[in-house]
């Protein structure tokens, strides 16, 4: 190595094959992108990337053999996988359940016949088997889709809000799922209130709330609660797209009893196939520079996952719901996209406007996209055949591990300076002291790039649509 040389690791993956694999040779280009790496710039820590424990990934994975069940949650959690630090769940059922279910299906303020029976044989036993993987351990987010029916104005799994005579005994429901879970030897990190509170237009489980109800919520029943029965958890608020993201932090933090609760401010991607909202993810970590700006779910939904057909999941065929319903002024947000683009250009471009951690939707799907009671199909990194105990790791599931194995807790991301409209990049410092530069190029043609670090220098090569991730040494 030439004394001026850097120390690093490659890994790629690449529509011409490569899956995660360390490469030491490069294409020849004509093309050199000079990109300098500064760690004096710092900015937020990173909380954590990964994927979410549905119902729906946890039974799948029960259908399968016990050497494919094992090898995908070592391919998520373990050592030698993707090593998922930040994860999320569901409060009662969600749309990736197989049915609608609430931990107290009847009504009683007391809540005393409360039981999680219904995740005691596949999520909790899947978050398990996770943790004994995982040698640094993983954050679990916990998140409801709706109270029970029976607490709602509309008396119905969709739609409907909270009726205030309940409040405390939602409140109470929160708390008695924290202590449930602990019992398992669950310790839930963080909750949100509630999972997309302007509502999904009622196509499955979801409850409303406008920003100042949430507030009166947090401020005036749950924060209180979970402090009084000592639950130390990290609260956050809104849990829904970008486009409505100023709206509410300014609700949020605008009032000083409810603030006091919220630790932070949770994001979805489903505004906008493309555009991550780079003003209103400014405008959220300024009203709270102190707090998570965490995205807690986003997935390619709308379409059934393609086979085995790897090349399907690097071209612009796909489409999200927007493509058909939204309204004609959003259309040119919602344009057909290449999935592994989709999910590298977010991921760079959310932790590069503050945003701390990531979470993808289900880990694991079947080849119809589900199984999901609403018929809401989805991609997921993971797709298996039960039936046949096949399983396909999709270029998905090693764009989330360029990020989720190399971007570790506590890591710090730094300045960059990047001479490249054709790529994009991010990069961080880890606890460790290793610095990872990942790296997305969405065009054809390969580039040679010049990194620079501290009076340092080493030229590497990306290929034409390809991911890369860049692990420099001190």
């Amino acid at each position: 190595m030439k004394p001026n040389s850097l120390d690093v690791q490659v890994f790629e993956t690449s529509k011409s094959g490569n899956q995660l694999s360390e490469v030491t040779e490069f294409p020849e280009t004509d093309t050199i992108v000079a990109v300098s790496i500064d760690p004096e710039k710092r900015y937020q820590e990173i909380t954590g990337i990964g994927g979410s424990f549905t119902e729906s990934t946890a039974w799948l994975l029960n259908q399968l053999s016990s050497d494919n069940r094992s090898r995908i949650i070592e391919a998520y959690f373990g050592d030698d996988g993707a090593k998922y630090s930040l994860t999320r769940t569901h409060i009662n059922s969600s749309d990736f359940s197989l049915g609608n279910y609430s931990y107290h299906p009847e009504p009683d303020k007391e809540l005393r016949n409360f039981s999680i029976e219904e995740d005691m044989d596949d999520i909790i036993p899947l978050i398990k088997d996770a943790m004994a993987v995982s040698t640094e351990g993983f954050r679990v987010i916990s998140s409801p889709w709706t109270a029970p029916p029976w607490m709602k104005d509309n008396n119905a799994w969709k739609g409907g809000k909270l009726l205030p005579e309940y409040y405390d005994t939602w409140a109470l429901f929160f708390s008695k799922y924290l202590s449930a879970y602990a019992q398992q030897g669950i310790d839930i990190w963080g909750i949100t209130v509630e999972n997309e509170p302007l509502g999904n237009g009622e196509n499955w489980e979801s409850m409303h709330y406008t920003a100042e109800e949430m507030n009166a919520f947090v401020s005036g029943h749950l924060g209180p609660k979970l402090e009084a029965d000592g639950h130390e958890i990290v609260l956050l608020g809104y849990d829904q797209n970008r486009d409505h993201l100023e709206e509410w932090v300014d609700v949020m933090y605008g009032d000083e009893e409810a603030a006091k609760y919220f630790d932070g401010t949770a994001i979805h991607w489903y505004a906008s196939t493309y555009d991550v909202f780079p003003e209103a993810l400014q405008y959220a970590h300024n009203a709270a520079p102190d707090k998570y700006l965490i995205q807690t779910e986003a997935t390619a939904d709308a379409d059934v996952p393609k086979w085995k057909e790897d090349d399907w999941y690097w071209e612009k065929e796909a489409t999200d719901w927007g493509w058909d319903w939204a309204p004609e002024d959003q259309k040119y947000l919602h344009p057909k996209y290449a999935p592994v683009f989709r999910y590298a250009r977010d991921m760079i471009g959310t932790l590069n406007n503050w945003v701390d951690g990531w979470v993808d939707w289900n880990m694991v799907l079947d080849r119809q996209g589900g199984p999901n009671w609403a018929n809401n199909w989805c991609l997921a990194p993971v797709i298996v055949d039960p039936e046949n105990d096949e399983v396909y790791f999709t270029p998905l599931y090693y764009t989330m591990a360029h990020f989720s194995r190399y971007i570790r807790p506590g890591a710090t991301r730094i300045g960059h300076d990047l001479e490249s409209k054709e790529l994009l990049l991010t990069a961080v410092e880890n606890p460790d002291g290793t610095i990872a530069v990942v790296m997305l190029n969405q065009v054809d043609e390969a580039k040679t790039v010049q990194l620079n670090l501290g009076g340092k220098s080493t030229n590497v090569g990306i290929r034409g649509n390809a991911i890369q991730t860049i692990l420099i040494t001190p």
